[in-house]
């Protein structure tokens, strides 16, 4: 008795809990719709409307079948140095074949172990190249001595995740478009030969579209947008090489963060237009 009244005198004091269990008994199991009981051309087409870092990414760590719809080769491609079964679609033994099948925009996954071997490859399309790897130093692409570059930028694109050795040369050497670099790892030669050698270079510039400009007359809005050239570089760690950015062109760096830890040193900065 002395329970069923103090239940009572609980009711009076919060009515909402009568309400809401009420509710509760209303609602039958089967009306409450849930996201994984779409199936899988659906669930992918809803998926492929994320941005691939971080939230694409992170959706293949929510359970098997997220994982195998998140890394589908539908969204993405992938280079994996150890498959066997090259028949798989979207699937590449390097990184330069993989770049040369995919379509622009599509996001190239690069899978961890090992060291890459690139050379002077040219990206002339929008894409994003992520590593597989839970950190940056678990997928490395490693420039060979006599390559001008591992990556040769001349289009908007994103590196995430990614570890670029260069021996000597640069890391990335940009040409135009607008690149974000973000939580990677770029290292070049250390001493006695780090004069050599240059994490980014970017020789971008708009000489010949202010040639093309000049006969053309166009609203500012519409120049600025012809204009896009730039690299944005986020959390990222820069060693070795005479210094982090060499310009040629008509870029400057600007807006330069760095944070220290207790091993290394994080940069944020931009290289873009005065």
């Amino acid at each position: 008795m002395e329970i069923q009244e103090i239940s009572k005198l609980d009711n009076e004091k919060h009515p909402e809990r009568i309400v809401e269990s009420r509710m509760k008994k209303r609602m039958k199991p089967h009306s409450l719709t849930s996201i994984n009981n779409l199936d899988d051309g659906c669930l992918m087409h809803i998926l492929s409307f994320l941005s691939p870092i971080p939230d694409r990414y992170n959706t293949a760590l929510v359970c098997h079948r997220w994982r195998y719809l998140a890394c589908h080769p539908r969204l993405w491609l992938r280079v994996d140095r150890f498959v066997k079964d090259l028949s798989q679609p979207g699937v590449f033994h390097n990184i330069e074949s993989a770049v040369s099948a995919a379509r622009p925009g599509d996001t190239i996954l690069i899978g961890a172990g090992g060291n890459h071997r690139v050379s002077n490859i040219q990206i002339k399309k929008p894409l994003c190249l992520v590593g597989g790897g839970e950190i940056p130093d678990e997928t490395t692409l490693v420039c060979a001595r006599g390559s001008d570059s591992a990556l040769e930028l001349l289009s908007t694109c994103k590196l995430a995740n990614l570890t670029v050795k260069a021996e000597l040369g640069c890391c990335l050497l940009h040409r135009s478009g607008r690149v974000t670099i973000d939580g990677c790892v770029l290292q070049c030669e250390t001493n006695p030969l780090d004069h050599l050698s240059c994490p980014i270079v970017s020789t971008a510039g708009d000489e010949d579209i202010e040639d093309i400009l000049s006969h053309v007359e166009v609203k500012e809005t519409v120049a600025e947008k012809i204009k896009a050239n730039s690299v944005t570089v986020l959390q990222t760690r820069i060693e070795g090489g005479a210094k982090a950015v060499s310009t040629s062109g008509d870029l400057v760096l600007q807006r330069v963060r760095v944070m220290y830890s207790k091993a290394y040193l994080y940069f944020w900065f931009d290289v873009d237009y005065q």
